[in-house]
């Protein structure tokens, strides 16, 4: 019995990781997969280190950090690791979803849907990851964003209320948003088999948008080789940043121990977060800026739906590559806002940024 599982477990490795049939012509771009597993394997297992030194209490969260980065060995970097891999994480993300929309990798609709689904909690426990330091920024940037629930009609308040366990951001919730920070990565592997399995029924996408079941080679050793040569130089920019940038990505308010009677100057989420939050702000209304931060990221869901395209890749269509790179500075303008004072011109400037982002989806898929 043993080796007939033995066997069988053989056999996948082979057809997943070996024998893989794959585009000759793929390139670096098509990396990120690998590169976003390895930081999802790093986050889980520094996380688990972290977990077994901080006490998910009001009152000792705060110290509990700064007792991990003092006193327990080694503490400091693997603190830092989880910090900044999970920055490294987004920044893969967002080149790994920016190739499929140039390359058009949203006509293979499980993989793409199944992605979308991967964003959505991982942004959740990225979130909920934010909150436990119990910094300053912690604590009003969780107060801020649940708040938001409190827009849905009816239900809104009894909703966040519910989230906090109480009348306020407090210990109940501190200590349900640690639980779930605990829980959702075994939730994103299990998507990401899913989303992997997918994958490997339709076989990727390639740069020229050729035909997939043609010039196809085996993964190993081609792309197996490819992959560690990727991880290698993005452990070396991680490591790098660890040892010498550490706080590169933190915000200075989160080094004060979270106060709920002085309120920052200006508060705001980490900077992956940005781009959402700069288009939550150009809505004056509650509801409809909680809207159209839901849908910034679902309306990704609608490229395989709308799409008419005459070429498989935007690298064949000079206009889409136009509108493309538009975009990219779209994104990156709103994150840019995000960070700013709600003051002119960012508000404007806000608003006409997130009406071209939206109106992006609309034109792409018909040229």
């Amino acid at each position: 019995m043993m080796t007939r599982k033995k066997n069988i477990l053989i056999k996948m490795i082979n057809k997943t990781l070996i024998d893989l049939p794959t585009p000759s012509n793929i390139s670096y771009m098509w990396n990120m997969g690998s590169l976003l597993s390895m930081c999802l394997i790093i986050q889980i297992l520094s996380g688990l280190f972290l977990a077994m030194h901080f006490s998910n209490d009001i009152t000792l969260a705060f110290s509990s950090i700064s007792h991990i980065s003092r006193d327990v060995n080694f503490g400091w970097m693997i603190r830092s690791i989880h910090a900044n891999t999970a920055s490294l994480f987004f920044i893969l993300i967002y080149l790994h979803v920016g190739r499929g929309i140039y390359f058009s990798s949203f006509l293979l609709q499980g993989p793409w849907l199944s992605g979308i689904l991967i964003i959505f909690i991982l942004m959740t426990t990225a979130f909920l990851g934010y909150v436990l330091p119990w910094g300053q920024m912690s604590f009003w940037g969780a107060t801020v964003i649940t708040n938001l629930l409190s827009a849905t009609p009816y239900f809104g308040m009894t909703i966040t209320q519910w989230l906090w366990g109480g009348f306020s951001v407090e210990n109940p919730t501190l200590t349900r948003f640690f639980t779930l920070h605990y829980f959702l990565p075994f939730i994103i592997i299990t998507l990401v088999i899913i989303h992997i399995n997918l994958l490997h029924e339709t076989g990727s996408s390639n740069p020229l948008g050729t035909p997939m079941n043609i010039d196809k080679i085996p993964f190993h050793p081609y792309y197996s080789l490819k992959d560690l040569t990727g991880m290698f130089l993005t452990l070396n920019m991680i490591f790098l940043i660890i040892m010498i940038y550490p706080y590169m990505f933190s915000d200075p308010e989160n080094f004060l121990e979270a106060n709920p009677l002085i309120t920052p100057p200006h508060i705001q989420p980490e900077w992956y977060f940005l781009f959402a939050y700069a288009i939550l702000r150009s809505i004056p209304n509650k509801l409809g800026g909680v809207l159209a931060l839901v849908m910034s990221i679902f309306i990704l869901s609608t490229l395989p739906l709308t799409s008419k395209m005459k070429f498989k890749t935007t690298a064949m269509n000079p206009i889409k590559k136009i509108f493309f790179w538009l975009f990219v500075n779209i994104f990156l303008i709103l994150t840019f806002i995000g960070a700013c004072p709600v003051e002119a011109p960012f508000i404007n400037l806000s608003q006409t940024m997130t009406f071209f982002y939206f109106i992006f989806f609309m034109i792409f898929p018909m040229l």
